[in-house]
């Protein structure tokens, strides 16, 4: 999607897709990673996420990275708190505790700054691009996750034809597709949550599953 369209989202407060508590399948399925305290944990197009406060408390380093500078800021203010600011070449760093916010491009980050990330969480990120950017976010910013990076993927499923995206349906099938040249995949659970999901019942969505899936990058 284009920039503008998120920016905009965002400005008329459209952002039917924030969850006012951490992700469910996250909490559940999360510990089952074994992913020790003080790891740094990756969320890509966070919005406002409770789950990156999730994670700090859990006593993880959460890297996030954010388009819409509302969001960031709505973030913080939210959780009660003040970030320190910094610029760098990937855009405007908010920093508090164990949370780094970057309002910036998440296609911008590389690296030097990906390569100290040990997990990934993605809720909101895949399922919001369309296919063709899917496969570009999948094969170029995953790519830039360090070898022993681990972490979930929440994805949804639907008729593609009842609705327009964001959030698109992404398979299961495609999520192997897109993911396996690089990463070990599990599918750890499938939850039918249409009678949840009111919106969706209104637009004429006939089925919904949410799949969360277990991620583990490959060695070179």
């Amino acid at each position: 999607m284009h920039p503008d369209f998120w920016h905009q989202r965002w400005a008329d407060n459209q952002i039917g897709f924030h969850q006012d508590t951490p992700t469910p399948l996250m909490l559940k399925h999360w510990p089952s990673l074994g992913i020790a305290p003080g790891a740094r944990v990756f969320v890509p197009l966070a919005g406002k996420t409770l789950d990156m406060a999730w994670f700090a408390a859990q006593g993880y380093r959460v890297l996030g990275v954010e388009l819409s500078r509302i969001a960031v800021e709505a973030f913080f203010d939210e959780n009660g708190v003040t970030p320190a600011r910094s610029e760098s070449k990937y855009g405007t760093h908010f920093v508090a505790g164990n949370i780094e916010l970057i309002c910036g491009d998440a296609f911008g980050l590389d690296e030097a700054l990906l390569g100290t990330c040990d997990a990934v969480f993605d809720r909101a990120a895949l399922i919001a691009l369309p296919a063709d950017l899917r496969r570009r976010y999948v094969h170029e910013l995953y790519a830039r996750l360090p070898a022993h990076c681990r972490g979930l993927l929440v994805s949804l499923e639907y008729p593609q034809h009842e609705k327009d995206g964001p959030p698109f349906s992404v398979v299961e099938s495609e999520v192997y597709d897109l993911y396996s040249r690089d990463w070990s995949v599990a599918t750890l659970e499938r939850r039918d949550i249409l009678s949840t999901q009111q919106r969706f019942i209104d637009e004429g969505v006939t089925a919904l599953d949410t799949v969360v899936f277990a991620l583990q990058r490959k060695r070179a």
